[in-house]
This record gives C-alpha cells, structure tokens and sequence, in this order.
C-alpha cells in the first residue's frame, strides 16, 4: 500500500489566516467577556490599582504565556504538522518513561477543559441581556444554546466552519472599535503596559496573588491553540496572532479605562458591557453569543482530537470515531461528545452564573500548561539546544505556571474541585488503561503459528467440514510476524472448526506519525496462511474492509495467492472471495491466580470495554461478515488446587 502522505501543508494566505480566525483563536477571544469582571470581582469597590495593575498583569501574561511560550516556542514542536500534547509526547516518549505521567495529566486536563469553556462563554454573552431585561431565564438559554452546539456535532461543521472566520474578524474588529473608543476617555491606560502596575499589585494587595487566578483566564486559550495546529499550520496562527493580540489588548485597556471612570463606585455591570454605547447593546449581545459558540465549537473539536489520539496510542478505550464530512481532521466520537454535552449542563446547573464558574476555570488548564513545559523541554533536549537556554526556559516557565497554579488553588475550595475532579476521573481512566495494556502484555499468551500449520491445512482441505469462508481473518495484538494468540487459534480448531480457503492473521500498528498507511505480508503458507501487519497513523480511520480487500487484491495481482472464490464478481478482474472477520471479546475467567490489584484492574479494564467499545465500528467492519466470539482471559492458571479424594467412604 505503501506510505500515503496525508499531511497538508498550510501556506501563509489570506484565506488561511481567515480560517484560523475562526478554529483557532475561538478560546483566548472570547476571554475580555468575563476577565476584567473576574479581577475586580463582581460587587467589589472599583479602585485604581486593581484596575491598572490587572490589566498590566493581563498584557504581560498574553506576552510571555501566549506569545512567546506558546506561538514562538511550542508551535514549533509539531509531529508531521499536528500539534497537541499527546502529539507533542509522542515525539518525546523514547527519552523517558515517566513523561507519560505529564501527558495524562495534561491530556486529561485539556478534555476536562472542554466542559467549563461553553458553559462560561456562552453564559457571559447571555449575561448581556440582563441590563436590558431583569430577570430573563440566562440559564434556560445557556442550557439551549450549548445543547443545540453538541446536538449539531453529528453532521459535522465544515457548512458552519466556512462562517466563523468572518464572524471572529468581526467579533475582533468589534473589540478593537470598542477599546479605542473607551481608551480616548482616559489615555492614563497606556501606562498600564508597563510591567510596574502589575508587579506593584501583586507586592501591595493583599489578595494580590488571588487577583493572578482572575488574570490567568486571559491565557487560557493557549493550549487549545497549539492543540489545533494541525488543521492551520504555524505560519497562519503566527500572523493572526499579532491581529489577534493587538484587538484584545485594545479591549482590556478600553475596559480599564472605563472602570476607571467609576472608580470608588461598586461593579455591579459586566466592563465588556458597560463600555458598550447603548444603541450597540443588543448587536453586541448578538456578536457575543456567537463568538462564544464559534469558542464552545473549537473547543469541543479539539477534544475529539484529542480523545481519538489518546484512542490511538492505547490512554481511553476504542470508542466509534465517525468522519461526518470529507473535510480534513473533522471527527465525531458520539461517547466523548454526549460526556461533554452533560459535563456542560451539569456545570450550569451547578454553578448558575459566569462569575460563580471563574473559580472551576483555570485550575485545570494551568495543570496543561505545567506539563506541556515538561515535556516541551524534553523536546528541546532531543534537539539538541543548548542546556543553558533549556534551563532558563524551564525554570521561568515552572516559576511563572507555579505562580498561576498557587493562585487558581486558593480558588479549590469554591469551584476548582470540580474541573479537578473531572480531570481526575479522565486521568485515572487513562492510567488505568495503560496498566491493564501492560498486565496484558506482560501475560503474553503468544504461540507460533507454525506449531499448528499442519492442522490448519488439513481443515482447510477437509471437505466434510462445512466451509465457513474464503477468507477468515482474525485481529491479533501480536506484533511478532510468525506469531498469534492461542484464542484465535483455539477459535479455528477447537470450539467449531471454521474451515477457509485462506487463513489470515491481521496485527495493526498505530504509529507515532499522523497518516502512515503501510502494510507487511509474511506467507506462513502460499495460499493457505498468512500474517499481515498493518502500519497505520493515529489519525487514519481504520477501515480493515477495504485494507484487507486491497492487500487480497495486490497479492492476486502479484500472483502471490490464489483465491478460489464461491462467488465470481462480473466487474472484477480478479475476483478476492467473500471475507469473514471474526473479533474475540475477552473476560477474565475465575481460572486466574492474579494479585488482587492486577485482577482488579483487569476487570474494570474489561468491563469498561465491554461497555464502550464497538470493535466492529473501530474497525470499520460491515456487520453482515463480522462474528463475535467471547473467550475467556486466563493469564496465570491457578497452580495447586488443595483438592482430596476420598477413598472408602461411600461403601461404610
């Protein structure tokens, strides 16, 4: 099959920087809605410091997290064009082993991500309302708003994708418009970018260090950025960027300088609203909303990336991941998208207002941030960079993430235990995952095919036996190219024999590259039995249909098997045989002499995937010619039973 490239190069152009507009930047533009809110607090005595050291604190923060971490640095450690953390890990998991630990936890904290963003975003644009109509149900829409967002996941976003470039220009048009209008009022801003205000604020406040978890959601975005670099490329995020950056800062400094005009006065309007002229309030509402579903949309397809990359590299169970539309890098995992779609309900219903969830937000994402700088400086390791400059970016970065995770902490207690606690359950699936993957392997039940070829020709020509396909093919986990598991040989011979014209053992091999679409044969036995190992990139959608009809195809071509098909295709020149493909379920059978927590993780490990996992999707099989088979798992058979016969007793 050979390798098939399906890495796109994204060139610098007008439309590609329109389009990253609207994937990329959703996140970190959608931020000014809730920001300067958060650090003066809502009811808070507006004062002078507070707002110029915040918003100084802001443009720093946007500088050294955003621009340089994230858009100089990170964007450059890309695999065959994709970005994310779990692609960033699997550049570096040769070097160590422990590194998978940063990459669960910045995995799961990234997906745990994915349910605080639509609830805030969309409920700080719908806030808006309340200063035309007091009272309005803001939940009931939120609730509709986010429902019809992950309703609409399943025929995929390549119709509405084409939109949200424009809007996102407009909505960051808007946002300069609107903070150069407010800025006029009160140039004394300008000061503010100074880095003194902020440094001043954090040494004389006294909740100076609190204020920096408030601070800290004007970067939250950065993560999910890189995340997204393969569906744009870095030259096309680079450039926005300064587009970017320039319209937020311009609507923080606008923000501040309307606070200031009220300072020594209580906040009881939102400063994104509050600088708005009134006529503009109802089209800026409007803006606002759909930013913050064009944010909630990013989001969400960055976690089906996500999702099926920790699918491919063996971190969550194999879920059904679809393709809705022919556009590159659009997925739909039906399991991940119903989680998230009630991980946002259930984060509105709890917390009620945007204000009440700033405390969940940050927390989990500064987690990221922390374990993207580990694995980031591993990188730079394996590139050779000079130690000098890795530990100079490793400390200030640990320092800085320090700081803004000693400040999202404090916030534990009123909010931040519930991303924590989602983050958790994702990490301990995905740690439990892993180690039942090594329990399993470590109790290979592995044979040589070659053991039982005498008896598998022999089934195959015996014609008494019914004949069960042309072609049978069994998924093995074996790597090894002359071996297979004993539950699939047991399958063939033992339970009811399935005689077949040709016997075909399929491995596959999720590699570290993106799109990989390889393929090996080893011929145990010409036209009898053979062993294929597939090569296929943690992005290819896995479709053993079609491989296995192409490789049946090729080897024919090749004259290196002969099939004698039941059934002659008219408008094939070389007919292939119907196919069978036979999958084998596991459960742990009472017949195991495990210590209690291996047994306890492989049970859990196989309950979950009994319940989530649809081998027959994942593998893209057609359920007409897939069989089901169960087995029972023993990997260590019990040794002594303390069992006695006695003898004599039943003739007293």
């Amino acid at each position: 099959m050979g390798t098939q490239s399906h890495h796109v190069h994204h060139p610098l152009s007008k439309a590609g920087l329109l389009i990253t507009l609207g994937i990329i930047f959703g996140d970190i533009g959608t931020s000014p809605l809730y920001v300067m809110k958060a650090i003066v607090g809502e009811g808070q005595i507006i004062d002078r410091l507070t707002v110029l050291g915040g918003v100084s604190l802001v443009f720093w923060t946007l500088t050294l997290q955003t621009t340089i971490k994230y858009v100089l640095l990170t964007l450059r450690a890309d695999n065959k064009g994709e970005g994310g953390i779990f692609s960033l890990y699997t550049l570096v998991r040769r070097r160590e082993r422990w590194l998978l630990i940063p990459a669960l936890v910045g995995g799961a904290a990234m997906l745990s991500d994915g349910m605080i963003t639509p609830p805030i975003s969309v409920c700080s644009a719908i806030e808006g309302l309340e200063a035309k109509y007091a009272g309005i149900p803001t939940i009931g829409i939120s609730i509709a708003i986010i429902s019809m967002l992950f309703f609409a996941q399943r025929f995929g976003t390549a119709a509405v994708g084409r939109s949200f470039g424009p809007i996102m220009f407009l909505w960051f048009t808007v946002l300069a418009i609107l903070g150069i209008m407010n800025i006029g009022h009160d140039l004394e801003v300008l000061r503010a970018l100074s880095p003194h205000y902020g440094i001043q604020l954090l040494i004389e406040h006294p909740k100076g260090v609190f204020i920096l978890g408030a601070v800290f959601l004007c970067t939250t975005g950065a993560e999910a950025l890189y995340a997204d670099l393969g569906h744009c490329g870095r030259q096309n995020i680079q450039v926005s960027w300064i587009f970017v950056k320039t319209c937020l800062v311009l609507t923080y400094l606008g923000q501040a300088a309307w606070l200031l005009h009220y300072e020594g006065m209580p906040l009881e309007v939102n400063p994104f609203y509050g600088m708005m002229p009134d006529w503009f309030l109802w089209p800026g509402i409007i803006i606002a909303t759909f930013a913050a579903i064009i944010a909630s949309q990013a989001l969400i397809s960055g976690s089906f990336t996500l999702a099926s990359e920790a699918i491919r590299l063996g971190f969550l169970p194999k879920m059904t991941v679809k393709f809705p539309t022919n556009m590159k890098g659009q997925i739909y995992i039906p399991a991940v998208n119903g989680f998230l779609w009630m991980g946002c309900i259930a984060v509105v219903l709890y917390f009620r207002r945007s204000s009440n969830m700033e405390h969940a937000y940050g927390l989990a994402i500064v987690l990221a941030m922390l374990c993207t700088t580990i694995l980031l400086s591993n990188w730079l390791i394996i590139k050779r960079v000079h130690s000098m400059w890795i530990w100079a970016m490793l400390l200030f970065y640990l320092l800085l993430e320090g700081l803004f995770l000693v400040a999202n902490a404090s916030k534990f207690t009123d909010g931040g235990y519930v991303t924590v606690m989602m983050a958790s359950l994702l990490f301990g699936t995905m740690y439990l995952w892993v180690k039942a993957r090594g329990i399993r392997k470590r109790y290979s039940d592995e044979t040589k095919i070659k053991d039982y070829l005498d008896q598998l020709i022999k089934l195959s020509n015996d014609v008494d036996v019914p004949k069960y396909a042309t072609n049978l093919v069994f998924l093995s986990g074996a790597k090894h190219p002359q071996k297979v598991e004993e539950k699939v040989l047991y399958s063939i011979l033992q339970t009811q024999p399935k005689r077949a014209d040709v016997y075909w053992f399929v491995h596959i091999e999720t590699t570290d590259e993106p799109f990989t679409m390889e393929y090996e044969v080893n011929t145990i036995s010409p036209d009898d039995v053979y062993k294929v190992n597939f090569r296929l990139g943690f992005r290819v959608q896995q479709r053993m249909n079609v491989f296995m009809h192409k490789v049946v195809q090729e080897l024919v071509e090749n004259e290196e098997l002969t099939v004698y098909s039941r059934y002659h295709s008219t408008d094939s020149k070389y007919p292939t045989g119907d196919f069978r493909f036979v999958i084998i379920q596991e459960f742990l059978s009472n017949e195991n002499e495990l210590p209690w927590a291996e047994q306890l993780i492989l049970s859990t490990y196989l309950t979950v995937k009994g319940w989530v996992s649809s081998p027959k999707n994942w593998f893209g099989l057609d359920s007409d010619s897939v069989e089901m088979e169960e087995a029972p798992l023993v990997l260590q058979p019990v040794k002594e039973v303390a069992l006695k016969r006695l003898i004599g007793r039943s003739n007293k």
